[in-house]
């Protein structure tokens, strides 16, 4: 018997243009620089630290919260560099990614009819959470151009049932960063409110020319209201392992670990252990800004040599360019155009706002080897 009664949570959801880019890509074997992951290894030190743990005996279940060691290690990374003291026990959750941790953080705070504000353009699953919570997207567009938040419209967005607030610095898909004078001028907005602030910091370790990750757990006003997420996938290269974190004050993160025992409970357990140990040197995740610098320099260079206009990137693995002087294709077109008749595939920015707004700009990711950079210049350099 047909299930004719079957409603969707989510009816207006349908295939990412990710997947329709990759699939595009590998039917035409184009260069794939639409998804974003690195094409290249991780450190073998961390692939032997798993396997140490697992000879160990570290298979079964850790503790809800996370691993202890691992706790105590991000606990005193926050602290070095952003100044502020989280309690590893009550204040630090260990997730299934960043993308589990915002829909947890989501779902913890967000009522039937509560407002949550997401800044455009946004990551893909920000507005899908907010739905499966029952809330309501409010929709507040970054300036166009420039990708920064205009506080005159962010202000004008809040009402009383506004709940909580997305950010996202460094930002994907623009590759532009948060200041301290912005982050401040959010601690002032929001300081009479009771809104949270749920503060995507995937690729805090990913921020160019000297500029430090203006995280919300520098700002005592932000850092007491916010969940801060981050992701050990984007920093060490283990996308695939799906591991992060959410750092929140007791009280959130209370209502936090509420969601996360039933949707999540735990996460892998000898990989915890293995970022625990390779995370005793901090210098692989001090030295990944300098290693990204290097292949955006290279890539920027590249692309100077077409007639892509070059955007800013401060931060992040993405690059992006506006397409004006090459032809008259709307994003999505020129991107499948690109894909076929050039052989390299991005993304189009406009898969990244609610109402597809076109700015005739398109994205590629710089996560890849250099042989991958080089060839995918090579086929750009006929534009």
């Amino acid at each position: 018997m047909p299930l004719t009664s079957l409603r969707s949570r989510l009816p207006n959801v349908g295939t990412t243009i990710f997947t329709v880019m990759s699939a595009l890509a590998t039917e035409k074997n184009a260069v794939n620089l639409g998804q974003g992951f690195p094409d290249f290894d991780c450190d073998p030190k961390l692939i032997d630290a798993v396997t140490q743990a697992m000879r160990q005996g570290f298979n079964q279940y850790p503790p809800m919260a996370g691993v202890a060691r691992l706790r105590d290690v991000i606990t005193t990374k926050i602290k070095a560099l952003y100044g502020y003291s989280y309690s590893p026990e009550s204040e630090i959750t260990v997730t299934a990614g960043a993308t589990q941790a915002i829909l947890t953080a989501i779902l913890s705070v967000v009522h039937p009819g509560d407002e949550v504000i997401v800044l455009e353009p946004c990551y893909d699953s920000y507005v899908p959470n907010i739905e499966l919570a029952g809330g309501i997207a409010v929709r507040v567009p970054l300036c166009p151009g420039t990708f920064r938040p205009d506080f005159d419209r962010l202000a004008s967005a809040i009402t009383p049932r506004t709940r909580a607030i997305v950010i996202n610095s460094p930002h994907n898909p623009s590759g532009t960063t948060w200041s301290e004078q912005q982050m401040r001028q959010l601690e002032t907005l929001l300081a009479p409110t009771d809104i949270v602030l749920i503060s995507d910091e995937v690729y805090e370790h990913m921020v160019y020319d000297g500029a430090p990750h203006q995280s919300a757990s520098r700002f005592d006003g932000l850092a007491e209201r916010a969940f801060v997420v981050s992701s050990f996938g984007k920093t060490f290269h283990v996308t695939g392992w799906k591991v992060g974190y959410v750092a929140a004050p007791k009280a959130l993160t209370h209502e936090f670990r509420k969601v996360h025992q039933f949707n999540v409970f735990t996460v892998n357990t000898p990989m915890q252990y293995a970022l625990a140990a390779y995370m005793s040197d901090p210098s692989p995740y001090l030295g990944l800004s300098s290693f990204y610098q290097r292949k955006r320099d290279l890539f920027r260079a590249g692309l100077a040599q077409t007639r892509l206009q070059l955007l800013p990137c401060e931060g992040t693995y993405f690059q992006c360019v506006n397409t004006r002087a090459i032809n008259d294709l709307p994003e999505a077109q020129f991107c499948q155009w690109l894909t076929t008749e050039v052989g390299v595939a991005a993304i189009p920015l406009s898969a990244f706002y609610g109402n597809a707004f076109d700015q005739r700009t398109i994205r590629f990711c710089f996560a890849k080897k250099d042989e991958t950079l080089q060839l995918a210049l090579d086929k750009l350099r006929a534009l």
